[in-house]
């Protein structure tokens, strides 16, 4: 989206009218006009034309085509435009596939209501990167110059398989490199390396800080380090940025963001500055920047702010990890007209650093059934660049993944590795979906991922939101018929994390509390007779009639779903696929179903 523009959501029928509310609710619509309303959604189209980043039309292609064609610019200015039909079926991006995001916006808009989108452009029927568009999800910003047009043809002409007479050259000096490991590069014919040069020394597209001709994308690499005495005029800081930028040839599009001293976070000038440009910033304290090794320690800083280093020290602690100086500490000082100093320093990423920009989102997929999966964990997958996950999970959600989207494979054991590849990534200012089966909050990876999250300052972190999925407790006793009517509880018997004591000590209290008893993990071959031993604590606080269902591979083709009962359980078919659900001292089954009454006997049903 445009900065400070919104995506308007118009509709032309009553049917339209239901979409919108459910396209604010979940922030893809900041306005909404419905049918009949004054101004009418035709006004308010012509109206809003020039300022709005996009719009999300219910209602006709035809209609729309009509009342867009005289407002129509030229590719680089017009806004969005996707159109639903009243049913949500379908979301076409009609104007703005790439350069504007409407593809993406159609994508997403099918995600909540639970539509397809209808992807018409030539990048996306051959499932191609569009070269034009792609680097937006990696968190870059496009050049201006080059002639993109002439690129996208030759891209477009290169055979499904890759074979050309002549490649696409891209050279990247910096930013994300793991765009390559998309299989829609190998599509597209690209050639990629920074040791290959391209013939004559011209790149078709460059990937870097630095500026020039051509089609040009810039990663969000550099960060400025500014200290300035109080009360510095705007217009030199601006001026010092600005030489500094041309005299290295650096493109202030792949500017991340500003950093200082938490002392300066008053400053005018800085605040004013940053957001003119539209810059992250960063604050950090004395102490921070004080452990950082710079080349131009100064003593009077020291004793005046805490730290021999404020400018230097800023610009490397705030581009993250491995970054190193492309400017040392310089001085800018008053023109006529002018008041105070500054001082800069410019530091480059080891890749791109821009955590403020980035998002990580913790996705429940559910118990294995795309049909299980919710429209919010959708719309968080639809709008992800980079998909992390345990393999076996991201199988089950493999239909709906896009060739532009990367895929992170982890293996089951390894959930810090998954969580800290996930936050790296986030960290580099991209959309990050770590995937876990069922509920992520629930066993599953949202609790470790946050404490990770956590322990980074609050000046660098993305933001962070949990998308809750069907457990697979729910879908257990969905299936079961009604065991949960009553206070429940969930156990894992899986003991690496949890001493056993402890576990013990759960089920004993599950057990004299009359709990209905969810056990998650309740046997493996290397945990054989923990879930005997469960059985018995619970045998002494109900009946060995009271019914137990086996759910075992729920949500997926191969699912079973058998009642039992607690005193004869079959603890041999049970694995660590399986979920064992043990009702209540008044559970009982009838007619196939499992049933906990609401009130005990006695009670007035209700």
């Amino acid at each position: 989206m445009k900065p400070n523009q919104a995506n308007w959501g118009l509709s032309f029928s009553p049917a339209g009218d239901r979409l919108l509310p459910r396209l604010a609710q979940a922030g893809l619509i900041q306005q909404q006009v419905s049918n009949g309303a004054s101004p009418s959604a035709r006004d308010t189209l012509q109206q809003q034309w020039g300022d709005a980043s996009g719009f999300v039309v219910v209602g006709a292609c035809g209609l729309v085509t009509r009342l867009i064609a005289p407002l129509l610019q030229d590719k680089h200015r017009d806004p969005a435009v996707v159109v639903v039909d009243p049913q949500g079926r379908f979301a076409i991006p009609l104007l703005g596939g790439h350069g504007a995001g409407a593809e993406t916006l159609s994508q997403s808009v099918a995600a909540v209501l639970g539509g397809e989108a209808v992807l018409t452009g030539s990048s996306s029927a051959q499932g191609r990167l569009a070269l034009d568009a792609f680097g937006h999800q990696w968190g870059w910003r496009r050049s201006s110059t080059g002639d993109w047009n002439a690129l996208m043809q030759r891209a477009s002409a290169i055979a499904p398989d890759g074979s050309t007479s002549a490649a696409l050259w891209v050279q990247q000096t910096s930013g994300s490199t793991r765009w390559r490991e998309l299989t829609a590069t190998a599509a597209a014919g690209v050639v990629n390396g920074e040791a290959q040069q391209a013939p004559g020394g011209l790149a078709d597209l460059t990937i870097g800080v630095e500026r020039g001709a051509g089609c040009r994308w810039y990663p969000p690499s550099l960060w400025l380090g500014l200290g300035c005495e109080r009360g510095t005029s705007q217009s030199l800081i601006a001026r010092l940025i600005d030489e500094q930028l041309d005299q290295l040839l650096l493109a202030p599009e792949a500017i991340a963001g500003m950093a200082s001293i938490d002392r300066k976070a008053d400053e005018p000038a800085l605040l004013s500055l940053s957001q003119a440009h539209g810059w992250t910033q960063q604050w950090l304290t004395a102490e921070a920047l004080a452990a950082i090794p710079v080349p131009n320690p100064s003593a009077a800083v020291a004793a005046e702010m805490g730290t021999a280093s404020v400018a230097e020290a800023s610009a490397l602690l705030a581009a993250g990890p491995g970054a190193r100086l492309l400017l040392p500490k310089t001085i800018g000082r008053a023109a006529a007209g002018e008041q105070g100093a500054a001082t800069l320093a410019i530091a480059i990423s080891a890749e791109q650093w821009a955590p403020q920009r980035g998002q990580l989102h913790l996705v429940g997929s559910g118990p294995g059934s795309l049909d299980l999966l919710t429209p919010d964990a959708r719309r968080a997958l639809s709008e992800a660049t980079v998909w992390v996950g345990y393999g076996l999970y991201l199988d089950l959600l493999e239909p709906l993944r896009r060739p532009d989207q990367l895929r992170c494979d982890g293996r089951l054991t390894e959930e810090r590795a998954r969580c800290s590849q996930a936050l790296a990534l986030a960290n580099q200012g991209l959309t990050v979906a770590l995937v876990s089966s069922g509920d992520s909050g629930i066993y599953a990876m949202a609790g470790l991922a946050l404490e990770l999250w956590l322990s980074q300052h609050p000046n660098q972190r993305p933001s962070f939101e949990v998308h809750p999925g069907i457990s697979a407790l729910q879908l257990a006793a969905a299936r079961a018929g009604a065991p949960l009517m009553h206070d429940f509880c969930t156990i894992s018997l899986s003991d690496r994390l949890t001493p056993w004591d402890v576990i013990e000590q759960r089920l004993k209290a599950a057990a004299s509390g009359d709990f209905v008893v969810a056990l998650y993990n309740p046997r493996s071959k290397g945990r054989e007779w923990q879930l005997a031993r469960a059985q018995e604590l619970l045998l002494a606080g109900r009946p060995e009639s009271t019914p137990v269902a086996l759910a075992r591979q729920l949500g997926r083709p191969e699912e079973q779903v058998s009642l039992h009962c607690l005193g004869s359980l079959p603890i041999e078919q049970v694995d660590m696929l399986t979920l064992v659900l043990i009702g209540n001292s008044t559970s009982r089954t009838q007619d196939g179903r499992m049933v906990t009454p609401r009130g005990y006997p006695g009670a007035e049903l209700a």
